[in-house]
């Protein structure tokens, strides 16, 4: 099994990137990461971000974007913008209740997911969606998540947050199996019962079950830290982070 790489969702450190992108990057380059997912662009060309990555060997992992920038004609410029910036993972963060408040409106948006994936294939690039802790709430009898994932093709992505289906209540590790090949990214977020500042490896997540579905059955090709709670300051929360997972042989 080749090696996942670990990357960052710089989220986690957004306002350090809002005072200084490049800086920031480049902190993150020495600490040790080997991608970034991106949350925003603080106002640099994808051109400009591409060069700024490139000289600090950093990899791009994906992007959290809006599911507006993927229909009609946005699609065609977010492709563009993408492409430029090395980019093949445009994955959704969340929705807008319309598009999540009843079963019927989950289905509706599986299969606009459907959709938009079957015209990114022609770019080799791929679509998906990430959870925060509703989708793992019941709803009509079904877990939000079975509803959205077991009706979208297998080019959908499936992006894990660990720590958000655990605050939802949820257990998301046996979905690495459930819908195998889908989790190509996984966000690697902690989550405590007892210490909501919890950094990765202080708290309740099974982090070998984790590593040993996304290494068997997962495809995984990016685990992604995100952390949103600080008991330090962020950029030391996310080196923390990683060095707990060197320390656990990732």
């Amino acid at each position: 099994m080749t090696r996942i790489p670990i990357a960052l969702q710089l989220y986690s450190i957004r306002h350090d990137c809002e005072k200084d992108l490049p800086g920031t990057l480049k902190a993150v380059a020495e600490m040790g990461y080997e991608g970034v997912e991106f949350a925003g662009y603080y106002g640099y060309p994808a051109e400009d971000l591409r060069e700024l990555l490139d000289t600090l060997g950093l990899k791009v992992a994906g992007t959290h974007i809006g599911l507006n920038t993927l229909l009609e004609s946005e699609l065609e410029k977010t492709v563009t913008f993408n492409r430029v910036l090395g980019n093949k993972y445009l994955i959704v963060p969340g929705l807008p209740p319309e598009r999540r408040d009843s079963r019927r409106a989950w289905l509706e948006t599986a299969h606009i997911f459907n959709e938009i994936a079957a015209k990114l294939a022609v770019h080799g690039m791929w679509t998906g969606y990430h959870n925060h802790h509703i989708e793992f709430t019941p709803m009509e009898g079904e877990l939000p998540w079975d509803t959205f994932f077991g009706n979208t093709s297998a080019d959908v992505v499936m992006q894990i947050d660990l720590g958000n289906a655990l605050h939802g209540g949820g257990d998301p590790i046996p979905y690495i199996e459930r819908y195998p090949g889908r989790a190509r990214t996984v966000h690697l977020k902690e989550y405590s019962a007892t210490n909501d500042k919890a950094l990765v490896g202080e708290g309740d997540v099974e982090w070998e079950r984790v590593f040993r579905l996304c290494e068997s059955v997962g495809n995984t090709e990016w685990y992604i830290v995100e952390q949103e709670s600080y008991a330090y300051p962020p950029l030391e929360c996310v080196d923390r982070c990683l060095q707990a997972l060197k320390a656990m042989g990732k």
